[in-house]
């Protein structure tokens, strides 16, 4: 079978980590029900941000958000080797710029996600995303943007949902942890027979 997934706060904590630096960059303590409480993707609000200081907070980060220790959801990684064990297509599709792309790759394999070269696309904007999820014909896909998933519901592929607070006002079935996908994958089995 083929496995989509998208990269950030889907496999990896990484708005949670960016919360962190924010509070360490800018003095603050706020604490994590703040970020828990959020209701959209931008993480800026609780630090009394504007949208475009919170953009340019974002954008000035970046080198810090992406590359140091943001830690990979707990069992993403194992799930992962686990799929591609099996003998699955491991796809990853991510929204991240175009110059961060080949760094995202190498930091990904660093982290023992299993990476093939040939299956990892990056430098799209959300909407640039469906098409290729379209094109690859996946089986099942992974995310956490409501707006990326909204736009699948009609599509072939079992879509689901990493949880997060600012999506779960969506009826799409939801992973809460990531050893959830052997269940699913049995459950699909059970439905063929």
């Amino acid at each position: 079978m083929k496995f989509g997934f998208d990269i950030d706060d889907t496999l990896i904590n990484l708005r949670e980590h960016a919360f962190h630096i924010y509070n360490k960059k800018l003095g603050k303590n706020i604490e994590l029900d703040a970020f828990h409480a959020l209701q959209k993707v931008e993480i800026h609000e609780p630090f009394g941000l504007s949208d475009e200081q919170g953009k340019e907070m974002w954008n000035s980060s970046l080198e810090e958000i992406y590359y140091t220790s943001c830690p990979p959801f707990p069992n993403a990684v194992e799930t992962l080797q686990e799929l591609a064990k099996q003998g699955h297509e491991i796809y990853y599709i991510t929204a991240r710029p175009k110059e961060h792309g080949e760094r995202t790759k190498d930091w990904l394999k660093e982290q023992g996600f299993p990476v093939q070269d040939e299956r990892f696309f990056y430098g799209m904007q959300d909407h640039e995303k469906i098409q290729i999820i379209k094109k690859l014909k996946l089986d099942y896909y992974f995310d956490d943007k409501p707006e990326v998933l909204n736009t699948l519901l009609n599509e072939s592929l079992k879509i689901f949902v990493k949880d997060q607070s600012y999506n779960r006002h969506l009826t799409i079935p939801r992973i809460l942890h990531w050893t959830d996908i052997k269940e699913i994958i049995h459950i699909d089995k059970q439905k063929v027979r």
